[in-house]
């Protein structure tokens, strides 16, 4: 490391160290505020008002989102991106962690703030709603927030650490079937049973599996099979996703599935529908390069990256479409809190603890210390 790099890097970590009662008071405050995907309200707010305070030019509410936030600040020829989400999961709130994430992601920026000109960088941070889901961050590169950037990143908690999650492409979709309503007992053979095409669509789902790879996943649940015993169900419906490890092995699979849901309609004589309720994800491939000197800067932290090959396997991220156009990274912030894993309410609890704490100074840390090392090695910077 160059003299100037290891000034800078000090430098840095000591201005994010003064910001510790700041970032973790966020974190505290959006945990104990869950909002979920698009209704972010608060929790961009906050996000937003802390780096209008600090400095950077803030629009709040941009990219046709009324809860994305976008906060630059710099000159410099290296323009790295720093992604925050903030949307939590229906009834068991924070237990993907996000506040951390928006916690560190605020730290990177504030820590980088004073020294963006020095080291050649502009730096933006990406307040990206709807993860879990709704896919913030794909609208958002479709309409422009991930252009001109040369590198993107963030952090995410996990119960272990992990230098990049092995993301996959995932599909999802809602499934209606129309059929027609009969008094079950009297006249059964003049109805048209919505709820019996979702069961035979399952059922080939099922059998489907057998001949799928072993990475591949695919998941339901039924949201209306009908409203009385005595009554054929006329109206079904289910929300279902589909992973699988590439998105053009994903494709594949989801057509297959598809027509599993065909089969219900043409086996019962309902009408179908399929909905998607969102994009696509697309499977993360992390920038090598960039993950080694997030690494060695987690490491030079203290933090341990355990050999873990099946960990978090059929996880996904709007972050790997992102992947997909700019250099990214997406490391994996251990909190020490196994057996509980992310989407448990035990790891929604584990996310305000001391280890959550040290996840959102570490990971502010080594996100602002990598960001200069990319600056200082890429070819746009003079320096």
């Amino acid at each position: 490391m160059t003299a100037p790099a290891a000034g800078a890097k000090a430098a840095i970590e000591q201005r994010i160290r003064r910001y510790e009662r700041t970032l973790l008071k966020l974190s505290h405050r959006i945990h104990a505020n869950p909002e979920l995907g698009f209704h972010e309200h608060r929790a961009s707010e906050w996000v937003a008002d802390e780096l209008s305070g600090g400095g950077f030019e803030v629009q709040h509410g941009c990219y046709g989102l009324p809860t994305a936030v976008r906060a630059t600040i710099g000159s410099g020829p290296v323009h790295v991106g720093i992604c925050a989400e903030y949307d939590a999961l229906p009834e068991i709130g924070h237990a993907c962690g996000h506040n951390i994430i928006a916690a560190a992601g605020v730290g990177a920026a504030l820590g980088l703030a004073d020294l963006v000109d020095d080291v050649g960088l502009t730096v933006t941070l990406l307040g990206t709603p709807a993860e879990e889901g709704g896919g913030g961050k794909i609208l958002m590169l479709e309409r422009g927030a991930f252009d001109g950037l040369h590198a993107a990143m963030m952090v995410h908690p996990a119960a272990v650490e992990m230098a990049a999650m092995p993301g996959t492409a995932i599909s999802q979709f809602e499934v209606a079937y129309k059929g027609k309503p009969a008094h079950a007992g009297a006249y059964p053979e003049l109805g048209v049973n919505a709820a019996d095409a979702m069961l035979i669509a399952q059922v080939a789902i099922g059998q489907l599996r057998q001949q799928t790879r072993g990475t591949d996943r695919i998941q339901g649940i039924v949201t209306d099979a009908g409203t009385a015993v005595n009554v054929i169900p006329d109206t079904a419906a289910g929300r279902w996703i589909v992973r699988s490890e590439t998105a053009e092995a994903l494709a594949t699979l989801t057509a297959r599935v598809k027509r599993c849901f065909e089969a219900g309609a043409l086996a019962t004589g309902c009408a179908m529908s399929i909905t998607p309720t969102g994009p696509d994800y697309a499977d993360l491939r992390p920038d090598a390069t960039l993950l080694a000197r997030y690494r060695a800067n987690a490491e030079a932290l203290g933090r341990s990256f355990p050999d873990l090959p099946d960990a978090m396997k059929g996880a996904a991220t709007d972050m790997g479409n992102v992947s997909h156009t700019v250099p990214t990274i997406h490391p994996m912030l251990g909190l020490d809190c196994h057996p509980a894993v992310n989407h448990q309410p035990e790891f929604a609890a584990a996310c305000i603890g001391p280890a959550a704490d040290r996840a959102v100074l570490d990971g502010a840390i080594a996100m602002a210390w990598t960001a200069v090392d990319f600056a200082a090695q890429h070819p746009a910077n003079p320096h």
